[in-house]
């Protein structure tokens, strides 16, 4: 879903003349003969998949070994959790510290500007749709375990011991296991002569099988679970904890213990000059304090790793670790045409037609 938020300062109907259209910080409550917007700073969408898998030992487990020869079945219940991925989606959210207000005067060509729902500026004298991140994708519920009684005969359900339970169970086991074998070698007396009937007999087998072993194998759920939450980066930083990671609770929150550190980096891409002090170039951004702000922002290596794994990189600009310059206002005062559209998640210039 995208949406944008036009505002037309003063009707828009003007007409040209040495007026300016006036660009001030932002003042909440003595704005009303302007439009407010902000400038965006950078926050991630962290979106953690995880696998869940619970075991559940099987109830004749202790007979495992003796009747189906397995070895090293579960014994306890336990669940484990791992990562499958880890995504990375910026955003804009409203910089406070950059806030600022178009003011309209009579006779002076004011811009069209196209606002985020959040008041982020997106354009001005151009169309510019609002873009929405997309849902957080649903995880995968584990399937349904199966029910071994309702696999079982009457003499099964009635049997004195677990001993003998077992003993019964194993032996149907091999039962089904040997009529399986004689389908598929076509020796069986009910053989049918349709190959989707032989299919749906052998996996009606099949289902059998794996519910009468359970009760000496044990069983195994697996889900995915999903983890989404936000991060506003505020530094450049080597190493910071994201979240924890705990084999056995999941994503766990930073402070945690229980959990092993997963860690941010954000590096700058060296992309951006650095700023010298020039008496000259001073002076003439003074002279050009009315005008439209925007964002230069600096361009960042972002990634999430563990100390065994790396999990996602992603190379992205943001607005909060660049600088912020001025659009003058002599292109909207003096040039009606002019047509400027800026990233959303980060407040750069995406285009400027004349």
């Amino acid at each position: 879903m995208k949406r944008t938020l036009f505002i037309v300062g003063m009707m828009l109907a003007c007409t040209f003349s040495k007026a300016q259209t006036e660009v001030g910080n932002f003042v909440p409550g003595s704005t009303l003969d302007g439009v407010n917007y902000f400038l965006p700073q950078t926050a991630l969408r962290i979106t953690v998949v995880a696998e869940k898998a619970v075991v559940t030992p099987g109830e004749l487990n202790k007979y495992a070994f003796r009747y189906l020869r397995l070895k090293d079945v579960p014994t306890e219940s336990n669940t484990t959790w791992i990562i499958k991925s880890i995504t990375l989606e910026p955003y804009g959210i409203p910089d406070k510290a950059k806030a600022y207000n178009v003011k309209v005067k009579s006779k002076t060509v004011a811009p069209l500007v196209g606002l985020t729902r959040d008041g982020i500026l997106l354009s001005i004298n151009a169309e510019a749709e609002e873009t929405i991140l997309p849902a957080i994708p649903q995880g995968t519920p584990a399937t349904a375990a199966l029910n071994p009684k309702q696999y079982m005969n009457q003499e099964m359900l009635s049997a004195g011991s677990t001993a003998k339970l077992a003993e019964l169970c194993a032996q149907e086991i091999y039962d089904i296991r040997e009529s399986r074998n004689a389908l598929v070698r076509g020796e069986a007396d009910n053989t049918p002569k349709d190959g989707a009937q032989l299919k749906l007999m052998l996996d009606q087998l099949d289902i059998q099988d794996r519910a009468l072993s359970q009760l000496f194998s044990g069983s195994k759920q697996t889900s995915t679970e999903v983890f989404s939450f936000n991060y506003l980066p505020s530094k450049e930083t080597e190493r910071e904890i994201l979240f924890r990671f705990s084999q056995y609770s999941g994503v766990v929150d930073k402070d945690d213990l229980s959990g092993q550190p997963v860690y941010i980096s954000i590096k700058n891409n060296g992309n951006l000059p650095a700023i010298e002090e020039n008496p000259e170039t001073d002076k003439k951004k003074t002279k050009m304090e009315r005008g439209i702000y925007y964002n230069v922002p600096a361009r960042e290596t972002i990634s999430v790793f563990d100390l065994n794994h790396s999990y996602a990189s992603l190379e992205c600009s943001m607005g909060q670790f660049g600088t912020t310059e001025i659009l003058s206002d002599i292109l909207f005062d003096k040039r009606p045409t002019t047509r400027v559209t800026f990233y959303q998640e980060n407040g750069g210039v995406k285009k400027l037609e004349q």
